[in-house]
């Protein structure tokens, strides 16, 4: 699947992507809120300014992910490896990140689960 096949399924409201392959893929400030992405292989996605509010990334492959200033409010990221992840000024409040791998991910300015701002 291609970002563009993504989004214009999600348009037609699907919402269930768990497995899908999306590594490299560009989804720059796509707009995916309740999205279900558990185990997919995102690694290398751009996710740059992207809304996924609410969505379920559990067990995904975010690894060099780029998730600047993306909004994760709310999201599952429960087993999620986000090993080398950019998740700079990133919104994760309320975010699960139990059991995350988040080794070598940059948080710098990231908004945390509880509210805080990280160094």
């Amino acid at each position: 699947m291609d970002a563009s096949e993504l989004m214009q399924r999600y348009a037609d409201e699907e919402r269930d992507f768990a497995q899908v392959d999306l590594s490299q893929a560009n989804l720059s400030e796509a707009i995916l809120n309740q999205i279900n992405l558990s185990g997919a292989n995102l690694s290398k996605t751009n996710f740059h300014k992207a809304h996924l509010v609410d969505a379920n990334l559990s067990n995904a492959d975010l690894s060099t992910a780029y998730l600047t200033e993306t909004q994760l409010q709310g999201a599952n990221l429960q087993a999620t490896n986000l090993h080398k992840a950019d998740l700079g000024r990133a919104n994760l409040k309320s975010a699960n990140l139990t059991n995350a791998e988040l080794d070598g991910a940059n948080l710098r300015s990231a908004t945390m689960p509880d509210g805080t701002i990280s160094d």
